[in-house]
């Protein structure tokens, strides 16, 4: 009995994540080195990175002439910065182990940064093991070396930031990320409903202009050339994808999936999500009605009232808020690549948590996710599990975080018989 009482202890006691988290990452480094040395690198956007950056290197300015091997120039203008980097650390870009070993610096720096971010969201040690084990996204940053590892990292810093409550570095570092893919936009609506709560309406407004004049700070080389060239790239809403590489979506049908219906049909669901988890659970710390934040987001409430809430936006909420926005984005997308399952992979285990699932169904259902996203080419099958996992997931949030929106509401502590968090 004293055992099982032990080994349950080292599972649920929050203080086992001191010593877990530096073993664990011990652990990875050796899993990475491994990998860098034993299975073959897997070319598929590098060699096209390192064309694209030859051409900025040669003066080229103007986006949309921009190509490579792949295609044109799609992202937005840190992603040339930090690939034109590498483009001189690695030779041109032919010094590939010295590529997979900065991606694998890389990797366990943001490893470090998650298990912080889990840490200060005081998050059970048994899921961290969870955070170490992924196949599939060891082969995103060790053996594809996407640009998709960049944004990740700077997103879970800019969590951090907030966290700590260091408003503008988190805003500055998620403009970073955003300068890299447009796809952390996924995240915006987690930033504004954050930030109206802990600093009001004015100072959220100036940190939204802080993100947007990082944006064009990085812009400002290709602006000159041809602004709305590179704003059409760089932040193209429009893009037709193809069904072949599809990884969520491969059960609905090539027609279906290609129909504007069904494009407009995510639109909303995402549209009505956002709103759902907005109104319900994202304003808990104002403890006030939607319609009271929204007045709160014109007229800022009096500084005695704006303290008490931001001194409820803890790093719990931001974690949540921001994970939870981007698992919405992610069931709601249109098309998801492989290479997205590195804004998954490391947010999944915390929010099967959050959703107050039995730490067995939470393992079922990570292994069901790391499954899927390791079938390739996708089938009907695995796509479905793609959906239905990030479906259970934001479904298990909003319910498990039901009683948490509740207790913020009436101010009330909840009993720890009343704590849905299975630990």
């Amino acid at each position: 009995m004293n055992l099982v009482q032990e080994g349950m202890g080292l599972a649920t006691d929050r203080k086992h994540t001191r010593w877990l988290a530096p073993a664990l990452l011990a652990v990875d480094a050796v899993l990475c080195a491994l990998i860098i040395w034993k299975i073959p690198y897997t070319e598929i956007d590098w060699k096209a990175y390192m064309e694209q950056v030859e051409q900025y290197h040669q003066g080229e300015r103007d986006y949309t002439t921009i190509k490579g091997g792949t295609g044109p120039l799609v992202y937005p203008a840190a992603h040339v910065y930090i690939y034109s980097a590498l483009y001189h650390i690695t030779d041109r870009g032919h010094n590939i182990l010295l590529a997979q070993t900065i991606f694998a610096v890389l990797y366990l720096a943001i490893l470090v940064v998650v298990m912080a971010c889990y840490r200060l969201a005081k998050a059970p040690p048994y899921i961290f093991p969870l955070l170490i084990l992924s196949k599939r996204l060891h082969s995103i940053f060790l053996l594809r070396l996407f640009n998709d590892c960049f944004t990740v990292g700077a997103l879970f810093v800019a969590i951090y930031a907030y966290q700590q409550r260091m408003w503008t570095a988190g805003s500055v570092f998620y403009a970073l990320g955003l300068g890299v893919k447009m796809s952390l936009l996924l995240v915006l609506p987690a930033i504004g409903i954050v930030l109206l709560q802990a600093v009001s309406a004015g100072r959220a407004v100036r940190q939204a202009m802080l993100i947007g004049q990082v944006q064009l700070l990085l812009a400002s080389p290709f602006l000159p050339k041809n602004a709305i060239g590179y704003l059409s790239r760089a932040f193209d809403f429009s893009r037709q994808f193809l069904f072949k590489w599809t990884v969520n979506w491969k059960f609905i049908g090539e027609e279906a999936f290609l129909s504007r219906p069904f494009s407009i049909s995510l639109l909303l669901a995402h549209l009505v999500i956002l709103l759902l988890f907005t109104s319900t659970r994202w304003i808990k710390p104002s403890r006030r009605s939607f319609p009271d934040v929204i007045r709160m987001a014109i007229h800022s409430p009096t500084p005695e009232a704006q303290t008490l809430i931001s001194s409820r936006v803890k790093a719990d909420f931001v974690l949540t808020t921001f994970l939870t926005a981007n698992a919405i984005g992610m069931l709601c997308a249109r098309s998801l690549h492989y290479q997205f399952y590195s804004w998954i992979a490391w947010a999944t285990p915390f929010l099967l948590w959050r959703a107050g699932y039995h730490p067995v169904v939470q393992y079922t259902l990570w292994a069901a996710q790391e499954w899927a996203w390791n079938v390739y080419p996708s089938t009907p099958a695995s796509s479905g599990v793609v959906v239905g996992v990030l479906l259970l997931t934001v479904v298990g949030v909003f319910w498990g975080t039901g009683k948490d929106a509740t207790n913020e509401a009436t101010g009330r502590t909840p009993t720890s018989a009343e704590h849905r968090h299975v630990e």
